[in-house]
């Protein structure tokens, strides 16, 4: 009886070990799995490439920008609104050069008819259509002014640009109402010399004045919601200055790095968007939302040169709106040796003495530069033997403008400038 006990033992005690030892095989692959349900995947997936990270929280790769021995290149915001077609016509003319990228909007106040002469224009036109780095935006926004849509569009141009102007290193807004002081070669050759990822805004945490009349006070764009153009308008409810970080104010015109308008849209810490939310209810949020971001972002808060590289002319103390240039401040504003000037009357006779002082612009032509010789009095067929794009010709504007950026870096309070 005791012999048929133990073979019985026998019989159940084998299979009871490797069900035990399979279980226990099973449990350990169960938690490996659930650990990381995507080892094996991403192991099989990363033999010949690196993934790269999919997470908003993970700080992302910033995308290279041209060879920081090459020349630089430009990507421009020129915007516009209604009645301003024309005017966007010329200053994308001045401004233009092969190497750069451009995006023009006309918003929505504009009528169909002028916004779509300016469509074609930048789709007929034959040198934009030989080198493809002019394009319009034809599903406009409407901006209100002072309102939050003029950062939203901003940053949507940055994103078309981000995606398909390529390699850039410096974005620019301009308005219909800026006019270039010096050639694309001059500003490509004198901006090969200085580091890529500063950022040329005009900033300061001093907001006085405008701690109560434009941080706590709540405003409503309605071109947030509504195709209709029409003003701001306030709430009766007022609201604390944040504490979660420090405001800034400034000009609403600026150069910023490719890196950093990457962290604009991407936003990998959140702070972005953060302040967006902030400003969608802010009084002149342009003049506030970029220099608040840039000033709390520890990896950008030290890249900031404070200046604008415009001349303006304003009132002292400043008043809502600058003065409109004229002939009586051609001096001053090539003295000032900054690249741009604003702001400028529709047919503002200034602009000739620009165009043919400065610029060597002829009527409805490009500025002459390496890339493009004027001389030649058949202008449409010369674009066929486009030069060597990164062949620079710079003049007299690049050392007015290499005069004032060596002034701004070698400031003795440069540092102390620098989101203060």
């Amino acid at each position: 009886m005791e012999t048929n006990n133990k073979q019985q033992k026998k019989k159940w005690f084998i299979p009871l070990v490797l069900s035990l030892l399979l279980s226990t095989l099973l449990i350990l692959f169960s938690i490996f799995v659930s650990s990381d349900s995507s080892s094996l995947l991403y192991l099989y997936r990363t033999r010949g490439r690196v993934e790269e990270p999919r997470f908003v929280e993970s700080k992302l790769r910033l995308s290279a920008t041209s060879s920081s021995d090459s020349v630089p290149r430009i990507a421009y915001l020129i915007s516009g609104s209604m009645g301003d077609g024309g005017t966007l016509k010329r200053t994308l003319k001045a401004l233009y050069h092969p190497r750069n990228q451009y995006v023009v909007h006309l918003d929505l106040e504009a009528s169909s008819q002028e916004r779509l002469e300016l469509a074609n224009f930048v789709k007929n036109e034959p040198l934009f259509s030989k080198v493809g780095n002019v394009r319009m935006v034809v599903k406009a926004n409407l901006v209100t002014y002072r309102g939050p849509t003029m950062v939203t569009n901003t940053l949507h141009a940055a994103a078309i640009l981000l995606k398909e102007g390529g390699l850039w290193d410096w974005f620019i807004n301009l308005s219909a109402s800026d006019y270039p002081l010096i050639t694309q070669d001059d500003l490509l050759h004198t901006l090969s010399s200085i580091p890529r990822h500063l950022n040329f805004i005009e900033h300061t945490s001093d907001i006085g004045w405008k701690e109560d009349q434009r941080a706590k006070p709540v405003i409503i764009d309605p071109a947030l919601y509504s195709v209709n153009k029409s003003d701001l308008f306030w709430v009766t409810e007022k609201r604390n200055v944040p504490t979660a970080y420090k405001l800034f104010t400034g000009s609403a015109w600026m150069m910023l790095s490719r890196q950093f308008v990457e962290y604009l849209l991407w936003g990998w810490d959140n702070l972005p968007r953060i302040v967006l939310m902030y400003y969608a209810n802010f009084l002149s949020s342009p003049e506030g939302y970029f220099h608040t971001v840039i000033c709390n972002a520890e990896e950008f808060r030290n890249t900031t040169v404070n200046h604008d590289l415009h001349f303006i002319s304003w009132d002292n103390p400043p008043k809502q709106h600058p003065h409109f240039l004229t002939i009586d401040n051609y001096q001053k504003m090539v003295d000032s040796n900054t690249p741009f000037a604003r702001k400028f009357g529709r047919n503002e006779p200034l602009l000739d003495k620009i165009d043919t002082e400065l610029l060597g612009r002829n009527e409805h032509g490009y500025v002459p530069g390496r890339w493009f010789d004027q001389a030649n009095p058949n202008i449409t067929e010369s674009y066929s033997a486009i030069r060597n794009i990164t062949e620079l010709k710079p003049g007299p504007g690049a050392e007015r403008l290499k005069r004032l950026i060596n002034g701004l870096l070698s400031s003795e309070d440069f540092h102390t400038k620098q989101c203060s």
